[in-house]
Formats: structure tokens, C-alpha cells, sequence
């Protein structure tokens, strides 16, 4: 199937040459209500023979499921039907050797269940998660958005499935009836984390992992520098193993009328097909989808929930793609969101792209320094979705927030993971909203380099050395360091970690000394992280808004402006420049090959953990954590 941004790449010639459409600065936003299918609409000034391209772009073929039951009209009482599938992420972001976009943002989901609760033809909702893939505190936030939708019992959730797995399963607890398709099934086996430590290995290979770290819970490097876990890594990892399991638990037992010993029982079962999972109570019984939306909508009508916007069918969306309009923005007074997802970073990163898949400091700084001084931005919210990152760059993007917080209010909300440095640049926050599942904190320091000489000498590649003064060879990957070479490494980490208490101290309104006692690498789920402080309230993005709008003083009704925006060519152009950058083949390439002549099993799990590695080579001192997936 063509991407919208190959579609919309062939439409660049029907907007070229045409005049581009101006926007008034003080004139309001048009709402995707305003611009219908109608044959009279021109929406945004569209010319007759774009408006002839563009008409059937956006609708589905002879062949495709249809978006809506026969006889539906706009105005007409209906079900609305919501598909999840693929991931839920943050931000709009693609893939550009996949061939288009990936991921679908949590807010463009929750705003439609805001609008869909408060449109009164909408009687109820009806849900299909196919390959839905997202993450416990996800779970968590857009379970609470369907709960919500349910309002006083006057609309119903039914939903369809044909397979659910733990955080889904835990998600469409909140249905009020759960069918399964056949042959589908229930694998609920209960959350897991599944440390891999490739220490041996590299022994091995003859390559070494020589990092430090301040703070004894800070495990970062652990996979790659110890045989095994070490006990503050299992004391941390059952934190956050038992909050998700406790949050299964909850779900089954609120959700479908379960007992706690049920839910144990289903939970230690881990599988449940067919009648099984029906006499489990995990389901209320089996049917295709077809035949379940025909049983569940009955006589009324129904149509699919789309987002609102589409370039294909808003000219002036496909102009602002191409960049031919501006970018839009509320007028009047308004709140900013403002997200910061992916790794921490040195620099501009990937431009436009950096502020989707990394928290680049250059790039986040000059936007945070600019709503400092844009009088219409009345409080700022950041999302943060990020397991740490680069010091120097938090600390650039702290003293950004810091100037932010001296003009207007802000409000900081935790997605699935705001950790280390994504707790950095959150700490100075007015107030910070975490999900009882985020992972937070890990406030401590860690560094290193991987290095390469006995592993590359094994396979007979030779390396020399010619330099002047005594420490210039202290950053090579040829060689461990001296012993004063790491004590002054050592002592720069402790300066950076001082750093992070004083900031956390402030922000907190601590002492140092307890800020210390709950840091020192310490990761905690976000119910723990509000029992010690380190955030206020236990809430997701609606919750900080809300209180954004209400610290800055300004209505329920103030407009919000959200960077990044829509994804534009510029963001397709510097991605391909990103693809082309990481087809050259570096030291990560040789630590691969000699993984793979190891143990082709874990040649991947290798490149795996050194990926961050490449990603902070130029960093000296990282506030990073690599947080262990939860299965």
C-alpha cells in the first residue's frame, strides 16, 4: 500500500505553482469539522484539479473494509468502532524503510474518546485490538480514558480480540463484554524481566566494558561488565515486577468480576483458548468479527473512528506537509505541549526528526528558550518518555526549563519511562504527574567505553599509537584506563551526580542528604516515586494539563499547541539522511561480527546492548539508564 508521504510526494506538483493559501496569525483554527466531502466545500482554497486528485486518495477501495454500516449519515445515532493495532506510542513517527508512518500517538487516541463521549449520537464504542502493542503505564493511562467514556453507565465498551497478551489484557479489562476470535486466546503469563548479560562473551572475544558508576543501584552497564545481576538490580527489578503484576490483578478483579485467587490462578495458567478462557471468565465468549459487530451494533448504525485530519483530503495540510504553510498555531492564550521521547543527546541530533526519536538538547533547548518569551504560552507541559541519556545535555535542557518556569508554569507528565536523565529535566517542574507503572527516578551517573584492542589483535588487525601529553590517549577503544585516568573520571561523575541531587533538592523542595538516600541509581514505579517524593501526583497527560491550564489560570477551553507537529517532508528528507548515516559499518560493526562467530544465537542481543554504546561514544558522562524490558 502507498505511504501518505509517497501519495503526498505526488501531489507536490498540484501544489506547486499554485498560489499558497495565507493564514491569518489572529484568525482561528479550522477545525477538521468545517471541511466536509460536500462537492460545494474548497477547502483551503483547493484548486478544481487538486481537489479531482485528492477527492478519492483518502477513500477505500472496492475491495476494502467499508469505514461505516450501509445507510449511516452524519447526525445519525451510531456505534462508534475504534481499531488498535500496531504500536501506541508518544509521538507520530515512521519508518522510512518500511515505508511510512508507525506507531499511533496516546493522545490522538484519548482526544477521541473525549470527543467521541461528548457527541450525543454516539451510544457506545465498540473496540478491535488485532496487534495492539503498548507498554503497562500506556495500558494504564488509555484504560482510564475508556472508563472514563463509559461516564454514568449511558454508553457501553464492547470489545474484540483475537489475541490479548498482558498489558493488552489488562487494557480491555475496562470492556464491558470482551469476545474472542476463534482459535484466538489469553496469554496472560504474568510480567517477567529477563536480564541478558553478555560479560562471558566478550570476555571471550577479548573485548572489555570499562565503566563506572556512582550510586549502588545504578546497573546500567551491569550486562556488560558482570556475570550476573547484582542484588540492588534484583531489588529494583522485583519494584517493578510486582507493581505490574498488582496492576493485572487489579484490572481482572475490577474488570471482569474476578476474585484475587482467580486472577492468580489465570495469571499461573499463563494460556487460555477457546471455551477455556470463556469458563475462565478471561472472555464472555467466541465469534468472528463480522458476526460480533453485527450482534453487538444490532439495528444501529456504525461507523469508524478516524483522526480527524488527513493531507490527503485538507489541501492545506498537504501545503503545511511541503512545506509551502506554516505550521498551525492557536492564537489568543494557550498551553504548550511539549514532547520529549527517546534518548538524551549532544547537539541537533536529526533535526525536526530529533524531537520524534531523541531528545536532542540544541533542538529542545531553542524551543523551550522560545515559549519562555512567547507571551501567548501561558504554562508549558512536557511529556517525557526516556530512560536517560547524556549529562551535559540534561543539564542544558534544565537550565532551559529553569528559564521557562520563571515566566510561566510547568507541569511535567511521565509516560512509560522517565528515568535518569528523563528525570533530570523533569525535577524542576512546578508539579510532575507519573502513571502508577512509570519508571522513574535512577538518579545517579554512569560511564565508560568498550575496548576493542585484544579483540581486534585476536583477529589480527594491528593498531598503533602517536600522541603528546599523558592522558591523550584516555578516551582510545584500544586500551583500559590507568588508574588515575579512572579516578579522574570517577571524580567528574561525582561532580555530575552532586549536580543532579542539588537539582532534584531544589526542585523538590528536599534536602540533599534525602534526595541522596532515594537516588543513587535507584529505579522506582511511579506509586513508589510519589511515596518518596519525586513526583506529586499519580496521573497521566489530561491530569498535567489540566493543572497547567489551572496553575497558568486560563480556562478549560484555552487551545493547545503541540510540539512537534505534524510530521512535514522536512522530517522524511532528514530521515533519510539518518537511514543513510547508519548504513556505515564502525567498531559496533566488529563487535557484531565477532558476536556472531562467538554465538550467532546472541549476535544480536550483543549489538543490542552496545547500540547505546555507539549512540553516547562521543558523551563522556552519561545520567543514562538502560532500563530492562518488562515481558
Amino acid at each position: 500500500m502507498m505511504s501518505k508521504f509517497l501519495q503526498a510526494a505526488m501531489l507536490a506538483s498540484l501544489a506547486i505553482g499554485c498560489k499558497p493559501t495565507t493564514t491569518d496569525s489572529n484568525a482561528e483554527t479550522k477545525t477538521a469539522d468545517d471541511a466536509d466531502d460536500s462537492d460545494d466545500a474548497s477547502p483551503m482554497g483547493l484548486p478544481p484539479i487538486a481537489k479531482l486528485f485528492t477527492s478519492g486518495l483518502d477513500k477505500p477501495g472496492p475491495y476494502e473494509e467499508p469505514r461505516h454500516s450501509e445507510g449511516y449519515e452524519d447526525g445519525m445515532a451510531h456505534h462508534l468502532v475504534l481499531e488498535l493495532s500496531g504500536s501506541i506510542a508518544e509521538v507520530q513517527s515512521f519508518d522510512l524503510m518500511g515505508g511510512g508512518e508507525m506507531g499511533t500517538p496516546l493522545r490522538q487516541l484519548t482526544d477521541g474518546l473525549h470527543k467521541a463521549a461528548a457527541d450525543e449520537n454516539v451510544k457506545g464504542l465498540v473496540v478491535r485490538a488485532a496487534d495492539a502493542s503498548l507498554d503497562m503505564a500506556t495500558a494504564e493511562e488509555l484504560r482510564r480514558h475508556l472508563i472514563a467514556f463509559k461516564g454514568d453507565g449511558a454508553r457501553s465498551i464492547k470489545c474484540h480480540t483475537e489475541s490479548a497478551a498482558n498489558s493488552v489484557y489488562y487494557l480491555l479489562t475496562a470492556c464491558d463484554e470482551i469476545v474472542m476470535a476463534p482459535l484466538g486466546g489469553v496469554t496472560i503469563p504474568g510480567p517477567a524481566a529477563t536480564p541478558i548479560h553478555v560479560k562471558g562473551m566478550l570476555d571471550k572475544l577479548g573485548v572489555e566494558a570499562d565503566f563506572l558508576h556512582i550510586g549502588d543501584f545504578k546497573g546500567a552497564a551491569e550486562p556488560i561488565t558482570r556475570e550476573a545481576p547484582s542484588p540492588q538490580m534484583i531489588e529494583t527489578l522485583e519494584g517493578l515486577i510486582v507493581r505490574s503484576y498488582e496492576t493485572q490483578l487489579a484490572g481482572m478483579q475490577q474488570g471482569r468480576g474476578l476474585d484475587e485467587a482467580a486472577s492468580k490462578a489465570a495469571i499461573d495458567q499463563a494460556m487460555a483458548y477457546g471455551q477455556g478462557a470463556v469458563d475462565a471468565k478471561l472472555v464472555d465468549s467466541i465469534a468472528t468479527w463480522e458476526d460480533f459487530l453485527a450482534t453487538t451494533t444490532g439495528d444501529t448504525a456504525w461507523k469508524k473512528w478516524r483522526k480527524d485530519k488527513s493531507a490527503m483530503a485538507d489541501f492545506g495540510a498537504l501545503q503545511r506537509f511541503l512545506g509551502l504553510l506554516p505550521p498551525e498555531r492557536p492564537s489568543g492564550p494557550h498551553v504548550a505541549l511539549v514532547y520529549a521521547v527517546g534518548n538524551v543527546i549532544d547537539g541537533k541530533g536529526g533535526g525536526t526528526v530529533g524531537a520524534r526519536q531523541e531528545i536532542a538538547s540544541r533542538t529542545l533547548v531553542a524551543t523551550l528558550r522560545a515559549m519562555a518569551k512567547d507571551d501567548d504560552i501561558k504554562a508549558v507541559v512536557l511529556r517525557v518518555s526516556s530512560g536517560g541519556g547524556s549529562a551535559l545535555a540534561s543539564e542544558q535542557i534544565w537550565q532551559a526549563m529553569a528559564e521557562v518556569k520563571k515566566h510561566k508554569p510547568v507541569v511535567v507528565s511521565m509516560g512509560n519511562v522517565a528515568a535518569s536523565s528523563g528525570y533530570y529535566i523533569a525535577a524542576g517542574a512546578n508539579k510532575i504527574f507519573a502513571n502508577a507503572n512509570t519508571i522513574t527516578g535512577s538518579i545517579g551517573v554512569v560511564g565508560g567505553k568498550i575496548v576493542m584492542g585484544n579483540a581486534l589483535e585476536s583477529i589480527g588487525v594491528k593498531t598503533y599509537e602517536v600522541h603528546r601529553g599523558e592522558r591523550a590517549l584516555m578516551y582510545s577503544a584500544m586500551q583500559p584506563w590507568t588508574d588515575s585516568e579512572r579516578e579522574l573520571v570517577r571524580s567528574s561523575m561525582e561532580h555530575v551526580y552532586e549536580q543532579f541531587l542539588a537539582h532534584v533538592a531544589a526542585g523538590r523542595g528536599m534536602e540533599r542528604d534525602a534526595v541522596h538516600k532515594i537516588a543513587q541509581g535507584r529505579v522506582w514505579t511511579g506509586t513508589d516515586a510519589k511515596a518518596n517524593g519525586l513526583v506529586d501526583e499519580i496521573g497521566g497527560l489530561d491530569e498535567a494539563l489540566a493543572e497547567a491550564r489551572t496553575l497558568a489560570g486560563v480556562g478549560d477551553d484555552a487551545e493547545l499547541e503541540v510540539y512537534p507537529g505534524e510530521p512535514t517532508i522536512r522530517d522524511l528528507i532528514t530521515s533519510f539522511g539518518q537511514v543513510q548515516a547508519g548504513v556505515g559499518v564502525g567498531w559496533q560493526g566488529a563487535v557484531r561480527e565477532l558476536a556472531a562467530v562467538a554465538s550467532p544465537a546472541h549476535a544480536q542481543t550483543v549489538a543490542s546492548l552496545l547500540s547505546l554504546v555507539d549512540q553516547m561514544r562521543g558523551t563522556q558522562i552519561w545520567a543514562v539508564n538502560w532500563v530492562q524490558p518488562l515481558r
